[in-house]
């Protein structure tokens, strides 16, 4: 699962507890990571990242966080997956004019951070599949980056403590900021109890934000409210659905050939991992068809996990045994 967290001290303030504050913002987040805990600091630049990694790709300490290379100008932590990393890499190879020595063979950071390096922000998350939420200093431009997945399924927090910028997977990372102090959000309040969540971009705290779906944002020193921020938006479900709308399809067994093709493809994607891999079996629809797709290109039986419940109205497991 991994957790990312940091800080952007203001400059008028000492940054003799930056090291501190990191740590304890990123010890907060274990549980989401409990292989590998780093820190990167910048003291120059008033900038701390943290890292809490659960290893998946590349279980050796080369593909570690946060991460960067003597060659590039970023520093890179990111939580989630990056579902066609392979694709990019043989891109990377083939439009980079020198031989790349790559660090680690498998981990999909390094892809990332050479990525941006090669195509930019937007260009890279463009062609990223995954589910990611990433933070991306560029030590030339001292510029932070941050970016979330398609549909948001990775957490990303942002927003002011005391002047400090902050950013964070969870909100208890963010809590763990010296002299934390931040009000109940009033307008979050509000929302939650009309609709029972609190919507983006909001959060239950003022000046506390979380990143939308499909989209980054660029922080520097200076930015000092929301309002200063320009959400740049990389990916729109709308702009899809007008793209292939335009694509009729007319004959039933077509359609369905096309989306069990869509289907597959997505679910092979990701069974790419250095550690062993299952799936939680409902003996519902969804998680059985997911359960069939993953068995379709295994010869080896896969390793499926069921729950059940004691109230024979809720217990599904005799399905999920049947499958």
């Amino acid at each position: 699962m991994c957790g990312i967290s940091g800080i952007i001290k203001d400059k008028k303030s000492n940054t003799s507890g930056l090291e501190n504050q990191i740590k304890k913002m990123t010890v907060s987040l274990k549980h989401r990571g409990p292989d590998n805990s780093g820190i990167w600091i910048d003291r120059d630049s008033s900038i701390a990242l943290g890292h809490q990694r659960l290893s998946i790709l590349d279980l050796t300490a080369a593909a570690n966080q946060p991460m960067e290379f003597s060659e590039c100008k970023f520093v890179i932590s990111f939580n989630g997956e990056i579902y066609n990393h392979l694709e990019i890499r043989g891109e990377i190879e083939r439009d980079c004019k020198k031989k790349i020595n790559w660090i680690s063979n498998t981990s999909d950071t390094e892809t990332l951070i050479r990525a941006f390096e090669m195509w930019g922000t937007k260009e890279t998350l463009k062609k990223c599949s995954g589910m990611f939420s990433i933070a991306l200093w560029d030590k030339s431009r001292k510029i932070l980056t941050l970016a979330r997945d398609r549909f948001g399924e990775k957490p990303l927090y942002f927003g002011w403590v005391n002047k400090n910028f902050v950013f964070a997977s969870e909100l208890k990372a963010i809590k763990k900021v010296e002299s934390f102090q931040n009000p109940i959000c009033k307008k979050a309040l509000s929302q939650y109890l009309s609709v029972n969540y609190v919507p983006s971009p909001l959060s239950i705290y003022e000046n506390i934000f979380k990143l939308e779906p499909g989209t980054f944002v660029e922080i520097n020193n200076s930015i000092r409210s929301i309002d200063q921020i320009k959400i740049n938006k990389y990916w729109s479900i709308q702009n899809l659905i007008q793209k292939v709308s335009s694509k009729e399809i007319n004959h039933q067994n077509i359609s369905i050939n096309e989306l069990e093709n869509i289907l597959f493809n997505s679910v092979k994607s990701q069974m790419l991992s250095d550690v062993p891999l299952g799936a939680f079996l409902s003996g519902g629809v969804d998680s059985s068809l997911i359960c069939a797709l993953m068995q379709k290109d295994n010869l080896k039986p896969i390793d499926t996990y069921p729950v059940g419940f004691q109230d024979k109205q809720f217990d599904e497991s005799k399905y999920a045994k049947k499958v």
